[in-house]
């Protein structure tokens, strides 16, 4: 069986020498090769059909781990995305852009047999890109004969203007996607999008999180601080380190022994959920007591 061409995209060689040690045991993996900058990959991906990227948050040079998952956009065949970060700022957009998987580095013990895991599934679905030498140079019609491609090479001292520009005008587009109100979430193969209306909490689940809705959970890949950080805006609140709640869907706050809070939540199941001591004050003051 074809092994998953895997190449390894970080400014620390501890970590791409730690990635390859992890991966080494992987039967359907095949690490290719290094890289430490966004173009050095983009030139190695032109020459090899990579079917993994294991590739760092913040790359040096011109482009960072997330832009140049955004120059895959739109790509019919484009590798499995997993990021490297020490911090979960970044797990949102990566998700956002279409990533496997996020690993918080160094990754916690067993963490990266789910990573493994989900390459697995990813592979049952890639389809490799082939190799230019593998397309027919014949033309498709004979009255096309004539027509070229033709190559002009770049002066070098306009180079650095052109990349400048062309990343300037990637960011303009990528900033005009819209956002719709509804969270994408994977169930039994199949992308399911939930409205936040239809989101009665949210509540965190190891590095993930389950969003509950009225008849349902779903396991989501985000953890719970990307999708406070997407939710806050649309009247979502943390109550509590472990949850997340829709404001509209509260139908009690309770007062409880021991100077500790409840709330209840609407729907056919009323559900309670605790309030920390130190989120309470900022939720009296949001609801306005």
């Amino acid at each position: 069986m074809p092994k998953l061409k895997t190449l390894l995209i970080h400014p620390d060689p501890e970590v791409r020498s730690a990635l390859r040690d992890a991966l080494e045991d992987v039967s359907f993996v095949q690490v290719l090769g290094e890289a430490v900058t966004a173009f050095e990959a983009m030139e190695l991906l032109e020459a090899i059909p990579y079917g993994v990227f294991f590739l760092g948050t913040d790359l040096p040079g011109d482009a960072t781990g997330i832009e140049l998952a955004q120059m895959f956009a739109g790509r019919k065949h484009k590798p499995a995305l997993v990021f490297i970060s020490n911090s979960e700022n970044k797990a949102y957009a990566a998700f956002e852009l279409g990533a496997t998987d996020y690993l918080l580095w160094p990754p916690a013990p067993g963490r990266m047999a789910r990573t493994v895991d989900r390459l697995q599934n990813f592979k049952q679905r890639f389809r490799e890109v082939p190799t230019p030498e593998s397309y027919s140079a014949e033309p498709d019609d004979a009255d096309h004969d004539d027509e070229q491609t033709v190559k002009l090479p770049l002066p070098e001292e306009e180079q650095d203007t052109f990349l400048a520009a062309l990343k300037s005008a990637w960011e303009q587009t990528a900033n005009r996607r819209p956002e719709i109100d509804k969270l994408a979430v994977t169930q039994d193969g199949r992308t399911i999008l939930i409205p936040y209306d239809q989101i009665i909490f949210v509540e965190a689940f190891e590095d993930y999180s389950y969003v509950h809705t009225a008849n349902q959970k779903f396991l989501s890949s985000y953890r719970l601080k990307n999708l406070e950080d997407r939710l806050g805006p649309h009247r979502f609140f943390r109550v509590h380190r472990k949850y997340l709640v829709n404001l509209d869907m509260v139908t009690e706050i309770a007062s409880m022994p021991g100077s500790n809070f409840m709330l209840r939540t609407a729907g056919r199941t009323r559900i309670e959920l605790p309030i920390s001591r130190r989120r309470i004050a900022e939720l009296k003051k949001i609801i306005g007591l």
